[in-house]
Formats: structure tokens, sequence, C-alpha cells
């Protein structure tokens, strides 16, 4: 019997580098296509083959399936800022969906078995709680959209040629390997590299903003082995914790953690959903229950790897496209067009 070949994209970042693990234990043999713009060649699990490049490289996609001949496709690359994304419209798109769409295309075309995508709870907008799957998404900003949109995109591609898909809904998902230099995303890295820098944790609006922070193995694993499992084809799952918790009492856990009483700088708040969290009812039901692995002990493993790798300082993102209303602390000088005086 052949050996089964999965692409992973996005397998150098957070949740992709773990699904790239799960994946080689179960005996696939693993691809990585990844661009390094927001992961790290060294959380690739050896034993995958890496390809630097992006999801938005038609040709280079299309060589990879040839040269490949993929059976299962887990396609987590995507730049996945919700806040920042109102302010890099076109890179978002061209990013999370014609990036996408160009994996869709390649998929229909050599016959893939299943298509694994990892979409996001920000399709669902600021709806009823606890957000369900048979709740009509309403996202509110463009990452949200652009997933929805792909969403969508497959489930025309299932009942058109019969690409069998599973989509899967994370939220504010954390763990070992989390890019913690990243100031735009992943609060949770952000708290830590923070205090590893001696700085205040910066939080935007008052923190009693609540969100379900989710570990890392109640993710990865289940979107790993999805493509096993017949009951899971053609369906959407939320997936993550169920708890919800403000990010103020985030702070003080992570402080906890470091052991630092959290000196906080609250920021104008930014626009974005106040109340997120979801229902994992029917997740549950095919995959099992979680790895019960509660926030403390989760954001304690997390904080021990942090302490090894240490801190990385922030990257500023440098394609913003529209700088008004940019929130604070992400505010960049706007270039001045060429001929008119500064």
């Amino acid at each position: 019997m052949s050996k089964i070949t999965s692409l992973v994209t996005g397998g150098a970042g957070f949740i992709g580098s773990h699904v790239v693990k799960h994946c080689l234990a179960m005996g696939h043999e693993v691809v990585v296509l990844d661009d390094l713009s927001g992961g790290f060649e060294d959380h690739i699990p050896a034993g995958a083959i890496f390809i630097q490049g992006s999801v938005s490289d038609d040709q280079l996609v299309t060589s990879l399936f040839e040269e490949y001949r993929f059976q299962y496709v887990y396609h987590l690359a995507a730049y996945a800022a919700e806040g920042l994304s109102h302010f890099i419209r076109r890179f978002n798109y061209n990013n999370n969906l014609i990036g996408s769409i160009n994996l869709i295309n390649e998929s229909i075309k050599h016959k893939v078995k299943c298509f694994v995508f990892t979409s996001s709870i920000a399709v669902y907008g600021a709806g009823q709680l606890p957000m369900r799957e048979e709740m009509v998404p309403m996202p509110e900003d463009p990452y949200g959209v652009s997933k929805f949109a792909v969403e969508l995109d497959l489930k025309a591609a299932h009942e058109m040629f019969g690409l069998n898909y599973v989509v899967f809904r994370p939220h504010n998902v954390y763990g070992e390997n989390q890019n913690i230099g990243d100031k735009y995303r992943n609060v949770i890295g952000i708290f830590m590299n923070q205090i590893m820098q001696g700085q205040q944790l910066t939080i935007f609006g008052d923190g009693e903003q609540t969100r379900a922070f989710s570990f890392i193995d109640d993710v990865a694993i289940p979107i790993a082995n999805s493509v096993n499992i017949p009951a899971a084809y053609n369906e959407v799952f939320n997936i993550g914790a169920d708890k919800p918790y403000t990010v103020n009492e985030l702070a003080k856990v992570v402080g906890a953690c470091f052991g630092v009483t959290p000196n906080i700088k609250y920021l104008a708040a930014r626009n974005e959903v106040m109340h997120a969290y979801s229902d994992h009812t029917k997740a549950h039901s095919v995959f099992g229950e979680g790895s019960g692995v509660s926030l403390q002990e989760g954001i304690a493993r997390m904080a021990e790897w942090a302490k090894e790798v240490g801190a990385r300082k922030s990257k500023e993102f440098e394609n913003i496209e529209i700088y008004e209303k940019l929130p604070q602390g992400w505010e960049r000088k706007q270039p001045q067009a060429e001929g008119v005086p500064a």
C-alpha cells in the first residue's frame, strides 16, 4: 500500500506545526508549504518535507500537486490578525481568500480525498452566544469575511465536483510554538513577550471582553485526525475550549506563571466583538471530549516553553493600506506620496 501524502500549508506556524507532528505520527508523508511570514523553520517537526513559498503563488501550488499527488490537504496558512485586517484589506484577501482558491482548484483537479480547512469563529461576528454551527454567519471584519468565503467555496466545490472537506472554526488557540513576537494577534503570547521584556501589559479597552482560550491539543489533534473520520466529512465544527475568561483574568494567570503581578496599560478600545465563545457539542460528538487541560495548566506549559525560547522582538507590519483609525499602539507614519511636500 502506498504511503499517504498530505500537504500542510502554514506548517511552520503555530497550529500548523502541531498538525504536522500528529500527521507524521499517523504515518503520513507530510509536505509543508510556508512562506515563514509568521512561522519558523525550526518549528517544523523532523521528517516533514519543507517548501518555502506562498499559497498565493499559483504556479508553485500547481507544481507541488503535480509532484506529490496529495491525498489530503490541511490548509492552515493565513494571516490571522482580525483587528488588523480592516487596514490590510487587499493583503488579507490575496493571502486568505485567493491563496485558498489556488489550493481548492488543484485539489479538485487532482481528486484530493479530503480538504481540511481551518476557518475561525470570526465568521460569526457579534452573534448570539454561545456561537453554534447552525447560526447564519455575519462576519464583521475582512478576516472573517475571507474565511467564510472559503467555507462557501468549499461547499460549492463539493456540490459541483465532489471534493470532500472538513471545516474547523477554532478560537483563541495558545500553546508551544506560538509566535509571541506578533503584536497584532495572540494575546497570551503578547503578554508573555511583554513580561519577559519588562514591559507593561497592554489591553485594548477595559479588559472585560471575554474569550474562551483554547489549548493547542484541543485543536490540532482533531484537525489532524479528521480525515480518518467519515462522519466529519462535509461538516463544519466549532472547536476549542468551553469556558470564557475576561482578558483581565487572563493577565493575572499569565503573570502568575512568571511570578509577577501584571502592570497593565489600558489602551483605547478597538473595533472588536466584546464576547466570543462557542458551543462544541457537535465536535465532541464526532471527535470525543477534549484534553481536559485547564487554562492555568495550559498557560503554565506555554510559559515554560516561552522562557526557554526567550522574548522575541515585535515586528511592525510593513504593508498597511489604510491608516485612518489605526488602533492605539499600531500607529505607523503614513508614507509621503512622491512630489508631495512633507
